[in-house]
């Protein structure tokens, strides 16, 4: 019974302009300065886990160059090109119809390409406890992350009773909060934040698809039968796993969680980027040969320049990419996607 690893690697990530574009997104970007991509991260956190030829990555179908550049392991096979976004579970959907035919009896795990695990050997026990898990039983196990703080930017996992060591059953589902729901989810102590992280075996995986979303299981038949992906995929519901699949599955008792402690991120904003790298004595978190003077709590990625000297910001985002500058106040980054518009007030 082989593992396979599928990476969702679709997005465009435009809370992240300029570094981030539609034509070169952020999960392809080396984002924390560290030599390797987000993408390439992903791939390495599943070292020993999964061998690179049952690595699969589903992607807009003008980013295939970009992963066989950046994933050269990877069978040209094994990348699967979206000719329309459709969310989470038609693509989802789409990679296990493609394993189910080679391997029937795959254990899969699901991962978005663009979140930061900080402690990856952590990952691994955790993904090796959840395959574990899932080999021999009907059910999907959910990676929950322990919250630190209150956040209003993730969608929730209420974990209930224990099942086996470290795997709990998950009661539900729950949307981003507001500031005082997220509150008291965090003293409640049973709320995870939902990493999007999923295990399950195939054959689950598929019937689950077939018995809450028949009609995206039936154009997978089809896809599969004619091979006519850019006739049929976008004909698909746009809709994510979370409310096609797995709130109906944890309603009937079949999906569980475990608590994990891995230093994730989903890396979703600068702010959570200001978080995961390093800092100066003032708070400045910088990519790239960046000198500060008389700056406190900026975060900047330049690595496109020379050189960049900044003096005097308080609290700024700044960042360079290929001839587009950004400077603008952190507690403004809500407003990047106007700003990156070219509209003016």
């Amino acid at each position: 019974m082989a593992n396979h690893v599928v990476i969702m690697a679709g997005g465009i990530g435009s809370r992240f302009w300029p570094l981030s574009t539609p034509e070169f997104p952020k999960q392809f970007i080396d984002i924390l300065g560290c030599g390797r991509t987000l993408i390439q991260l992903t791939v390495d956190r599943f070292q020993g886990i999964c061998p690179p030829e049952n690595f699969w990555v589903v992607t807009n179908e003008k980013y295939v160059d970009i992963v066989m550049q950046q994933i050269p392991s990877i069978p040209e096979s094994h990348i699967l090109a979206e000719p329309a976004a459709r969310n989470t579970a038609p693509c989802i959907a789409w990679a296990c119809w493609e394993i189910n035919k080679v391997d029937s009896n795959a254990n899969v795990v699901v991962t978005p390409s663009d979140a930061v695990v900080m402690n990856p050997d952590e990952f691994r026990r955790i993904a090796g406890n959840a395959l574990d898990f899932t080999s021999g039983r009907d059910a999907v196990v959910t990676f929950g992350i322990k919250p630190g703080r209150p956040e209003t930017g993730y969608g929730y996992v209420q974990a209930g009773h224990c099942i086996q060591g470290e795997v709990l059953r998950v009661d539900a589902f729950k949307e981003k909060p507001t500031l005082d729901v997220a509150k008291m989810y965090l003293e409640a102590g049973n709320y995870l934040w939902n990493a999007g992280i999923f295990v399950w075996n195939v054959g689950t995986i598929v019937g689950y698809i077939r018995a809450y979303k028949p009609e995206i299981a039936g154009i997978m038949d089809e896809m599969a039968a004619t091979g006519n992906v850019k006739g049929l995929f976008p004909q698909c519901e746009k809709i994510s796993i979370d409310y096609a699949v797995m709130e109906p599955a944890a309603a009937d008792g079949r999906v569980f969680t475990i608590p994990a402690d891995f230093g994730w991120s989903d890396l979703g904003n600068w702010q959570s980027l200001h978080e995961k790298l390093e800092h100066d004595r003032n708070g400045n978190a910088a990519v790239g040969n960046v000198s500060t003077y008389e700056c406190t709590n900026c975060v900047i990625h330049a690595e496109g320049l020379k050189r960049i000297v900044l003096q005097g910001l308080d609290g700024y985002i700044v960042s360079e990419k290929n001839g587009q500058l950004l400077v603008c106040r952190r507690s403004e980054e809500q407003r990047i996607n106007e700003f990156s518009s070219g509209q003016t007030v």
